[in-house]
């Protein structure tokens, strides 16, 4: 990793975003010098320089809605940071998720939810839950829906029937996911093979 170079400015400071590592919404935009960054960096809270109280000061340290800290990256210039974190709560000082007014959800933040739900329902098992059902029957019965929904997925999809292809495939994708829940992956598992393979 390329190491920032504070002496590019003259009072030692970088402008330091920082995003959600899970959501990749910009939450805010602070400034570093190098004892922010290193406090950062062994505390697990995102630390900045601020200007007007001319000290160190941890997001969170009054509110309790800490950024807790996963990684960074220098810019080409090095002379900008990219902070990823994880809010505990809105990041705003407005109460808002982001300086931004931005809602911190993701693109497919109705998908995250269901595993979620997904999740809870192979933990917690629910009488007269579906989902709770299936993961009692086992992963043979579970991948037999899979199996059985993918079939249906592809006459739909021969027939071209739009209306029933996208009923079916959204059957098929959501027994997909218990799927992968009994065999405790989740998509993002799945992303990281498929980024492996692009190259």
């Amino acid at each position: 990793m390329k190491t920032a170079d504070f002496n590019k400015d003259p009072n030692g400071l970088l402008p330091a975003i920082v995003q959600d590592v899970n959501t990749l919404k910009v939450l805010m935009l602070g400034y570093m010098n190098q004892e922010a960054l290193e406090k950062t960096q062994s505390s697990g809270k995102v630390t900045f320089f601020s200007r007007s109280k001319q000290r160190l000061w941890t997001k969170g340290e009054e509110s309790g809605h800490f950024l807790n800290f996963k990684s960074v990256k220098v810019d080409c210039d090095k002379d900008a940071l990219l902070v990823f974190a994880v809010p505990v709560g809105p990041t705003c000082h407005t109460g808002a998720d982001t300086c931004w007014e931005e809602e911190n959800v993701s693109e497919f933040s109705f998908i995250d939810d269901l595993e979620k739900v997904i999740e809870n329902r192979k933990n917690q098992r629910q009488k007269g839950s579906y989902v709770s059902s299936l993961f009692d029957k086992g992963v043979d019965k579970i991948a037999q829906k899979v199996g059985e929904e993918a079939v249906e997925t592809v006459i739909e999809a021969i027939a071209d029937r739009e209306e029933l292809f996208m009923e079916e495939a959204s059957d098929l994708f959501f027994h997909y996911l218990i799927l992968l829940k009994s065999k405790g992956k989740s998509l993002k598992d799945i992303g990281a093979v498929l980024e492996k393979r692009k190259g």
